[in-house]
């Protein structure tokens, strides 16, 4: 990895183009409705999911529904894709987790697999229609996988706060940055969360460091190291943290459990639910 500072403008593109279509459904880290539809209160999907990559493994592939410019993830809905260069769709089954996220901000999630690199055509299937739209999945991963080890690069504390200023944006702040990731990573069960709530560019990730802090208690008494990460050196969102680039993420917000040998359990993105959060530590402490 490039030791050059990034920019909250590279970090941004660096995600836009996991997200396309004929009317751009959106960036990754600022996933919003295409442009026509806010226009004429059509459906379309948002599509969350950052970082897909070429596996014969299921991914987690997350999305919402727009119509027009109003989030809209009520109803049941399920999601296709076909390979580069062909219209074989293959359809997945969604389950739709809405606890801990803003009214009508439901997410659909699926475990996708995704055997080939490229651009592959999609289709959120509705009751009453498909709506196409397309993903872009990369040659291999940006972001750490499970199974991989875990950067032990440093995060900001009070006392070695790396230059970022503030640690914490949340109001008031959080108290999840006593300890360096790289204290604790290799030597007892961690859970860490990438955000930045005074700066987050997904309508969806604001929730996600207080769905963290309100089930945290529990994992906390059976050793689980809970950590927080600014994305940005600042409020100006103009640099991006030492402790992101070292992770490599393309992207926010990130959830990350790893184990007590510094492997990686389980890793959300995007957004998630208060479920998928709970459902990650209960693996880490099981």
């Amino acid at each position: 990895m490039s030791s050059a500072p990034v920019s909250r403008r590279a970090f941004l593109a660096g995600s836009a183009g996991a997200v396309l279509g004929a009317a751009a459904v959106g960036a990754a880290a600022a996933p919003a409705p295409a442009l026509l539809s806010a226009r004429n209160k059509a459906v379309s999907p948002a599509v969350l999911s950052s970082d897909l990559y070429a596996s014969p493994d299921p991914q987690r592939f997350v999305f919402g529904i727009y119509r027009g410019a109003r989030p809209a993830s009520f109803g049941p809905a399920d999601v296709a894709f076909a390979p580069p260069g062909t219209k074989t769709y293959t359809t997945f089954s969604t389950e739709l987790l809405k606890d801990g996220l803003p009214k009508g901000r439901g997410l659909y999630v699926a475990e996708a697999v995704f055997p080939a690199a490229g651009i592959w055509t999609a289709q959120a299937v509705l009751p009453k229609q498909a709506v196409p739209f397309a993903v872009q999945v990369k040659e291999r991963p940006e972001a750490p996988v499970v199974g991989a080890a875990a950067p032990a690069a440093p995060s900001p504390t009070p006392v070695a706060p790396l230059d970022v200023d503030p640690i914490c944006t949340r109001v008031p702040k959080c108290p999840l940055h006593a300890v360096s990731l790289s204290e604790v990573i290799g030597t007892r069960p961690v859970a860490v969360m990438f955000a930045t709530p005074a700066l987050c560019q997904s309508q969806y990730c604001g929730p996600v460091l207080d769905q963290l802090l309100d089930v945290m208690a529990p994992y906390q008494q059976q050793g689980v190291a809970m950590v927080h990460v600014e994305i940005y050196t600042s409020t100006r969102g103009a640099k991006v943290a030492p402790t992101v680039e070292a992770w490599g993420l393309p992207s926010e917000p990130w959830f990350y459990t790893v184990d007590a040998s510094g492997v990686i359990r389980d890793r959300l993105d995007g957004a998630f639910a208060t479920t998928e959060v709970t459902a990650a530590l209960d693996r880490l402490v099981a």
